[in-house]
């Protein structure tokens, strides 16, 4: 069931999303997966109302093939997108919609491409730089962090909506809002040139 605070982030994802100057055909919402902070994925994607997308990221979690294979059922029976980050093969494996590719990993977007033209694929960027040699390679859409605090990277430097939204008009591509987003800053986004929002614990404190 989706919950209250997931349908309020929803609602101005799609705003977002409305707005946009590079409308994509991608979610206007994506959750992120860190086995760090978030305990059970599948409980998060559950909540998430159909059109949502689900990115597995985890690149170091010895079961991460029985949860790429749990969440690409899952997707398929609710109706979300199913990204997988950095990985070409386990994406192909478990049928996923494409890949999302961390900044160090942009220079791959190309040859993923030629090879998958029917895939949407993803970047990760922290700059502008970056988000142009995302859309460069190729990519579908970048998302840009830090743009608020967040505990991924406690106590690192933040964006601020002023500076994403400078790289969302740089970028040439919808660009996601990533990086402590949540229910309670969420509308400081409008007029940003976000695409939509992309998040991890602003879509999994309400279940813990």
């Amino acid at each position: 069931m989706t919950s209250h605070t997931n349908q309020n982030l929803w609602r101005h994802a799609c705003q977002l999303q409305g707005q946009s100057d590079h409308p994509s055909g991608l979610p206007p919402m994506l959750f992120l997966t860190d086995n760090a902070r978030v305990d059970d994925p599948l409980a998060i994607a559950r909540s998430l109302p159909p059109g949502a997308g689900v990115i597995l990221r985890d690149y170091d979690l010895v079961t991460r093939g029985q949860l790429a294979d749990d969440l690409s059922v899952l997707c398929r029976l609710n109706h979300l997108l199913l990204l997988i980050a950095g990985s070409e093969g386990l994406a192909q494996q478990v049928g996923a919609h494409g890949v999302h590719m961390p900044e160090y990993a942009i220079s791959q977007i190309a040859p993923i491409r030629h090879r998958h033209p029917d895939w949407w694929i993803t970047a990760t960027a922290h700059s502008a730089p970056a988000a142009r040699r995302a859309h460069q390679a190729g990519a579908d859409a970048v998302l840009v962090s830090p743009v608020f605090s967040t505990l991924s990277h406690p106590g690192a430097p933040t964006l601020g909506v002023r500076r994403f939204t400078a790289i969302a008009r740089a970028s040439g591509l919808p660009t996601y809002a990533l990086g402590g987003v949540d229910a309670q800053n969420v509308h400081r986004l409008r007029g940003s040139k976000a695409c939509g929002i992309a998040a991890i614990g602003g879509l999994a404190n309400q279940i813990k």
